[in-house]
């Protein structure tokens, strides 16, 4: 009995190819554009499945992210592409965005005013106007939740002490760290920045909910109460 021919993936029609190579190769030999062809099925009589997935890609400067917010309706645009290949894209990338939203985070602790200061920088780095931020820890210091509370202009934001603890109450933190930025450069408190602290690091003894920092942040450093021992 003869043995079965295998199958080259050149002797292959280009629409056809993407499958037989997860196959043979598996799933992370497969290009985005070949990724996509699967999910399409197939092309135009003019154009494949593979060349099609090209021109979407192009189209979002090869930016996954980009694609997955186009709509059914935008994906309809592209010759070739009806209603059913439309959903299919979208159907996928929204897996892909739920699955990653379940993926487990990795769990970061706060053991130093730098450890605060590197954390907050993909917030307020190069901003132009003041943000005030509350960073919600675990009993054993591990961030819970970073909270906008507030912004305003280059002078200055308000910020009122109900919300704080409103906030920190609701997400079960055991204590807090206050920052907020200096668009101005200048990384030294105002007094307003001092009888704030001052105030909301009162009411948080009082409720059992401690401040362990205020940290001032600066394009080029910051300044921390605690380190300072003015908290």
């Amino acid at each position: 009995m003869s043995q079965p021919t295998s199958i080259k993936i050149s002797e292959l029609a280009e629409e056809d190819r993407p499958r037989e190579k997860l196959l043979l190769k598996g799933k992370s030999s497969l290009s985005d554009a070949e990724l996509i062809a699967i999910l399409i099925g197939s092309g135009t009589p003019t154009i494949s499945a593979v060349d099609l997935s090209r021109m979407i890609l192009r189209d979002v400067n090869h930016d996954l992210a980009s694609l997955a917010r186009m709509s059914v309706k935008d994906l309809m645009k592209f010759k070739g592409i009806g209603e059913a290949k439309a959903i299919s894209i979208v159907a996928a990338l929204e897996l892909g965005r739920r699955r990653k939203e379940q993926e487990p985070q990795v769990r970061l602790k706060i053991t130093s005013s730098r450890d605060i200061y590197e954390l907050m920088k993909p917030e307020l780095y190069d901003e132009i106007v003041e943000h005030f931020y509350l960073i919600l820890l675990s009993r054993s210091n591990y961030v819970i939740k970073k909270q906008l509370i507030s912004q305003g202009g280059t002078a200055g934001t308000v910020v009122d002490p109900k919300i704080v603890f409103k906030v920190a109450l609701e997400q079960l933190a055991q204590s807090v760290i206050l920052v907020h930025n200096h668009p101005s450069g200048t990384m030294s408190p105002s007094e307003q920045d001092k009888k704030l602290t001052e105030r909301l690091v009162k009411i948080g003894r009082d409720l059992d909910l401690p401040i362990l920092d205020h940290v001032i942040f600066g394009d080029r450093g910051y300044f921390s109460f605690a380190d300072e021992g003015i908290l």
